[in-house]
């Protein structure tokens, strides 16, 4: 039992990991309370725990729901954020709350820190499992100082002082159209979302819009002072797609006409070997654990990295930033 908490007690999770994991997150509690009376000591536990464990997850609170939900994050880090300059389909189903990445039951979404591909990102990303998938789906975590940590020197090193520009292109039908992604469909209002955001925007025929963006490899967290790696460099890069799709796809458009693809800084390709060797450390560095409907977990948006396992069934999570 936490002292300091008494409404909580600290619970164990059921974890798959590579064996060489010694993993820490998420730090995990059991209420004995209604959330709605949680706000106060779940923030203690909040502040307690998330700097040295990246992520905390609440489990077993009574009268969980959406606004049950939506309130709990607002008192504890903040106000909702709205989702700007998205790169996956998402609805939004609250004021400041959306549904986790809508991408295919059967697919996985790899390891990645939420909008680490811009320079402006929310610094909480809050989850809530309304209905837990009858098969998968659980959430995978790492620890994103030791991701910096493991990568090798002459590979941060690379990155750290080029930086990563991603190229995106809107309008194909392949990927998220422009007026999605910007919540407008006034080209002026993208233009001036661009140019305060460094984003260099460039309309081409069709109707279609090429943005292009050069961001960190890693950053610093304002309270530990520690590094993270922090890029969407291996999502976004075109090694990411399978070997046939993505042979398609370049005969299609081109390296520069891609849906999305990642550069270094100065505009050179980055090496495929040298993203494997990256995302080879995410895999060794994964944590797994299953959802329970009713949990809610918040993450340190620069201290852990997610991702999701494939599934199968009914699977409702939602999110909120701030």
């Amino acid at each position: 039992m936490d002292n300091k908490n008494s409404v909580f007690k600290t619970t164990a999770l059921q974890f798959r990991a590579a064996p060489s994991v010694e993993f820490q997150l998420p730090y995990a509690v059991e209420a004995s309370a209604p959330l709605s009376e949680l706000h106060s000591a779940f923030k203690r536990v909040i502040d307690d725990h998330i700097c040295r464990h990246g992520a905390v997850l609440l489990r077993g609170a009574e009268g969980a729901d959406l606004d049950a939900f939506r309130n709990i994050a607002a008192a504890t880090t903040g106000q909702s954020l709205s989702y700007e300059y998205g790169s996956t389909p998402r609805s939004q189903v609250g004021e400041g709350v959306y549904t986790a990445t809508e991408y295919p039951s059967h697919q996985t979404i790899p390891l990645h820190n939420e909008q680490s591909y811009t320079n402006n990102w929310a610094d909480y990303l809050w989850f809530f499992c309304q209905q837990a998938a009858s098969s998968g789906g659980e959430t995978t975590l790492a620890d994103s100082r030791e991701v910096f940590k493991n990568i090798p020197k002459s590979i941060r090193k690379r990155f750290i002082d080029r930086g990563v520009m991603y190229v995106r292109n809107y309008g194909s039908g392949y990927d998220l159209d422009w007026q999605d992604v910007f919540n407008t469909a006034n080209r002026s209002d993208v233009e001036l979302f661009c140019a305060k955001r460094n984003i260099t925007c460039e309309w081409l025929d069709g109707d279609q819009l090429r943005t292009s963006q050069v961001c960190q490899a890693h950053a610093v967290h304002q309270s530990t002072g520690e590094s993270v790696w922090f890029n969407q460099a291996h999502l976004f890069h075109v090694s990411a797609l399978d070997a046939n799709v993505r042979g398609a796809m370049l005969d299609l458009f081109g390296s520069q006409g891609l849906p999305r693809n990642a550069f270094y800084g100065d505009g050179s390709d980055i090496e495929d070997e040298i993203l494997e060797e990256i995302r080879a450390v995410y895999d060794e560095l994964s944590v797994v654990f299953s959802w329970e409907s009713g949990d809610i977990m918040v993450i340190d948006n620069l201290l852990a990295a997610h991702g999701r396992q494939s599934f199968e069934g009914p699977r409702k999570v939602y999110v909120t930033m701030t």
